[in-house]
């Protein structure tokens, strides 16, 4: 079991274990087409090896960095056996995935003396952004903090629509203007009201658009300013919403939004759909930033905290 102890426990496990199954048939298919007939770990065993993670959607430059640490491990040990592999690539991908210092990445808490705490979601249309909202509500409600959403993507009536719907599924409260309304003065309203309510955490919804990097990035600091009028030193977290579904597109948008906007973690949806989900390699080896979150499911309670330990226990399992 992992560091996330009772939280991470039965139910979550095999959220995990089914979420990930597309990915893990066609990973192990490849993998087992890699080294079949094989007894030791050749130049064609790694040709092949690299063939299933580029397949996995694990990406050009982060499978290049795995081969090459597994080269180096066969040239330092000159023997390693196709048995061995498993466990060499599990440790290898393990060591890609970054893990945050910061406490709260490991339950639905937050820090101390961060209250309200404020969370920034950014991420394009159409990604889960708004089910991801929904959901982390939903968690911290459980875990038995106060919520507030604040609804700032005012140019789609359908986000606001549909955060509307999730604050009262979660029953929750929601700030929330007219469509076309100021982002910022929404958010403005949003973190004026929880500190009224003495909120423990406030998430605020924003623009899903990738239409000009210049107007995002203006409309996400015009929003943080705002809010910082009210509470110094938020927004505490930006998350970004990645869709696992979209492979290297997702990676492709983290790019962008990591130009725009300083991005502190990053939650990727519908990891169930996908034999992509290799793509979160991809995304926390290159941008470098901790994955908090990952979706596996449609229902309320299918966005897990996301631990290397069991994402690549769960990636590996055979059964």
């Amino acid at each position: 079991m992992s560091f996330l102890g009772k939280l991470f426990g039965k139910k979550e496990k095999e959220s995990l274990d089914q979420g990930l199954q597309k990915t893990k048939e066609g990973f192990f298919a490849k993998i087992t087409k890699a080294i079949a007939g094989k007894s030791t770990v050749d130049d064609e065993v790694l040709d092949n090896l690299e063939d299933a993670l580029v397949g996995a959607d694990v990406g050009i430059d982060t499978t290049l960095a795995i081969i090459e640490k597994i080269q180096s491990r066969v040239a330092r040990d000159k023997y390693v056996n196709t048995s061995e592999l498993n466990s060499l690539l599990q440790q290898e991908i393990e060591n890609i995935l970054i893990d945050s210092e910061d406490q709260s990445f490991r339950s639905f808490d937050v820090p101390l003396g961060k209250k309200p705490y404020v969370i920034m979601v950014v991420g394009v249309n159409g990604v889960g952004k708004t089910t991801t909202i929904g959901k982390l509500a939903h968690n911290f409600k459980k875990a038995g903090k106060s919520v507030i959403l604040g609804a700032a993507d005012t140019f789609r009536a359908a986000a606001v629509d549909q955060l509307t719907i999730w604050s009262e599924r979660v029953g929750v409260p929601i700030v929330k203007q007219s469509m076309g309304s100021d982002p910022a003065s929404v958010a403005f309203d949003t973190v004026q009201s929880a500190v009224a309510k003495d909120a423990d955490v406030v998430i605020i919804d924003t623009a899903g658009r990738l239409h000009n990097k210049i107007h995002l990035m203006e409309e996400l600091s015009k929003i943080r300013r705002v809010v910082q009028k009210v509470i110094p030193d938020a927004p505490h977290e930006v998350l970004l919403v990645l869709d696992g579904s979209t492979g290297q597109n997702a990676l492709e948008q983290a790019k962008q939004f990591t130009a725009a906007t300083d991005v502190t973690s990053i939650a990727i949806t519908k990891l169930d759909g996908t034999a992509k989900g290799g793509v979160v390699l991809a995304i926390a080896n290159q941008q470098k930033i901790p994955v908090k979150y990952i979706g596996v499911g449609e229902k309320i309670d299918d966005l897990l905290i996301f631990d290397k330990h069991e994402f690549v226990d769960s990636l590996f399992k055979l059964s």
